[in-house]
């Protein structure tokens, strides 16, 4: 059994969709680029930002740096507050306190943004540790972050450990790192894309990870 969980964010804990697009349509504005349909916008959901402006709509590194600094703008002062945790994630975190495990976030959100939505939401005293990416840029890849987070937990055997997300992106990370992985199907991915990536669990709902954990 599985003596450390590490817990993605965004599509994972709490459904950020209304925050992350209002913030990305913001962004997108200031390029002359103007949204019709925010669901255009939930591929932007987990990967690195950055990357996902340079991949979706080719902006050059210098331009997608700028979208950067834009979203997170709006993001600092409204987009942060405009989330929800997904039901029965408290109880579940409580479950898992309870039982003496070690619980994690691993997030590609900048740690400072993770820190302050876990605390908005009463989520944060329920984690051990909080590793999310650099507001630099510097460690941003999902596989960088787990390794962070392992690193500062102090977890020496990855085989005790197990990552769950809802993007490829975390389970590819987990792989890179020795972790096994859970997918989740209640965040932004289909099944196709977490079977692709390689999780070795998948499930629709909270209380399914639930059976898996406890």
């Amino acid at each position: 059994m599985y003596q450390t969980i590490l817990f993605d964010l965004d599509g994972t804990l709490t459904n950020p969709a209304l925050g992350i697009t209002n913030s990305l349509a913001y962004a997108l504005e200031k390029f002359n680029i103007e949204v019709t349909d925010k669901k255009e916008l939930y591929r932007f959901i987990g990967p690195p930002l950055q990357d996902s402006f340079e991949n979706f709509y080719h902006f050059s590194k210098e331009d997608s740096l700028k979208a950067v600094d834009f979203y997170r703008d709006y993001f600092r002062h409204k987009g942060l507050y405009e989330n929800e945790v997904y039901q029965g994630i408290p109880d579940l975190l409580e479950r898992l306190k309870a039982q003496g495990k070690k619980r994690l976030v691993a997030t590609s959100k900048p740690e400072e943004f993770a820190r302050q939505i876990l605390k908005h939401f009463e989520l944060f005293d329920y984690f051990d540790l909080v590793a999310g990416a650099s507001m630099d840029g510097s460690r941003r890849l999902k596989g960088d972050v787990i390794a962070h987070a392992l690193t500062s937990a102090q977890i020496a055997d990855p085989s005790s450990a197990i990552m769950i997300g809802d993007r490829e992106h975390d389970i590819i990370g987990a792989k890179k790192n020795g972790l096994d992985a859970i997918g989740v199907l209640y965040g932004f991915a289909n099944r196709e894309e977490l079977e692709t990536a390689g999780a070795k669990f998948i499930v629709e709902t909270v209380e399914n990870l639930r059976k898996i954990l406890l």
